[in-house]
């Protein structure tokens, strides 16, 4: 089939790669011509493992191209994706709809006989049913018709996920649209994930939730990490515990310094809109993205305590800048509220990451960008984990406490086993393990 991926972005480059591994011929289209300049000379504009491999591969194959001009993108196809950006408005935390609603105008005036045009962008419930006015308005005589498709991809592991899917969701009750999508996805067949057709507004809202959920599940974890705490349990048992209940299960039960992203915070933010405006308040939701706004922050006092609060004239080692290892992407990662705040104390930041830091030179000011981590950790008086990147796991503790002013590791993703880091000669502090391990 002959697909036009409309977007370059994270979705949509990834997407419209591995479409062009199933054997599809897939033309995708971005109106940043620096972007499109950069994918034909082989260079990717996002971090993903994987990815620079599978587009050059299929580049090479002739079933991959990028273009700047939309006409002549979706002149031959057969299916249309949307896949653009849709960021939280300024202002009012409603998902910003205006890159959507331009691509379908585009669209509209070159549209080929009989597409489907698909939305693979994260967007609120109802927004197909705006996509197919609008093309109906611009375009009276066209024949088309309009589907849902939510991606469900996990930066860092994206190519797996799209590849390996947990469930397919495609939101049409029109026969032929149906037919294709079938037609689109059939490369997955021996794979046999579930396939879920529903309507368009039902598959639409399945995206949101979906994040939504995931959030709260983090954020729940996060709470008993504080309780454990206090009570001196140990926060990891306990999400073992009650991860083996099937009911339940054990991902997304890592205690940690609160989600970040692209999609988790303005998903929540957008889903807490759209009830709103419905009058039906989601006050679940809206307590996870309190509640997770208040910890990043907070995760400095974390710091501050290993100094009994005062934390001015001391030099912090980050490690760790992205939201998540294996992206580059720091949108509402952690590390920022974390960082500002360690800096409103008075200590002076030094900061690594793996790929992260053309990204961190765009968002911090006033820290020291360092090498690797022991240039980091040279001279400070805390080490603070805050992305469990792998280069993160197996550390020299000997040497970095050698090198370190005071030998403090705060680990805000308990990478590590405290007694191992204490025989190292550190003093610990982990997320909801007991006091009598942590020091």
């Amino acid at each position: 089939m002959h697909i036009a991926m409309v977007g370059a972005g994270y979705v949509g480059l990834v997407s419209g790669t591995c479409f062009s591994d199933f054997g599809h011929h897939v033309v995708c289209v971005d109106n940043d011509e620096d972007r499109i300049a950069a994918l034909k000379r082989g260079e990717m504009p996002i971090h993903e493992p994987g990815l620079s491999e599978l587009v050059a591969k299929n580049v090479g194959q002739g079933r991959l191209a990028f273009d700047g001009d939309l006409k002549s993108a979706i002149s031959k196809a057969d299916v249309i994706f949307i896949a653009v950006g849709t960021p939280s408005r300024r202002g009012d935390g409603h998902a910003d709809l205006s890159y959507v609603y331009a691509a379908a105008r585009q669209i509209a005036a070159a549209l080929p006989p009989s597409a489907v045009v698909v939305t693979k962008s994260t967007v609120p419930v109802g927004t197909g049913d705006e996509v197919e006015r609008i093309i109906r308005e611009e375009n009276p005589g066209a024949v088309f018709s309009v589907v849902s498709n939510p991606e469900f991809l996990r930066e860092g592991a994206a190519i797996r996920d799209f590849k390996h899917p947990d469930r397919i969701v495609i939101g049409t009750e029109d026969a032929r649209a149906k037919s294709v999508m079938t037609e689109v996805y059939r490369p997955l067949y021996l794979n046999a994930p579930p396939v879920l057709f529903t309507d368009r507004r039902t598959a639409e809202l399945t995206k949101y939730a979906a994040n939504s959920f995931l959030a709260t599940k983090i954020t729940f974890i996060n709470e008993i990490a504080d309780l454990a705490e206090k009570v001196g349990a140990n926060v990891q048992e306990v999400a073992r515990g009650i991860g083996l209940d099937n009911r339940i299960g054990p991902k997304f039960l890592h205690a940690g310094p609160g989600f970040g992203g692209s999609c988790f915070p303005k998903d929540a933010m957008a889903l807490i809109k759209t009830g709103q405006d419905n009058e039906s308040p989601l006050r679940i939701v809206e307590t996870v993205v309190a509640v997770n706004d208040q910890r990043k922050r907070a995760m400095a006092r974390k710091v501050a305590n290993a100094f009994g609060g005062n934390l001015r004239g001391k030099s912090i080692a980050v490690l760790g800048v992205t939201f998540k290892p294996n992206t580059d992407d720091m949108r509402d990662a952690p590390s920022i509220p974390l960082i500002t705040a360690l800096q409103d104390m008075g200590a002076d930041v030094r900061i690594y990451d793996p790929v992260g830091m053309e990204q961190a030179r765009r968002v911090f000011e006033n820290v020291a960008f360092c090498r690797d981590p022991y240039d980091c950790a040279r001279g400070c008086h805390a080490l603070v984990i805050v992305t469990e990147w792998e280069q993160f796991r197996a550390l020299d503790l000997k040497e970095m406490a050698s090198i370190m002013t005071t030998p403090v590791i705060v680990d805000l993703r308990n990478i590590y086993s405290p007694e191992e880091v204490m025989r190292s000669g550190f003093h610990y502090t982990g997320v909801g393990r007991p006091k009598a391990l942590a020091y």
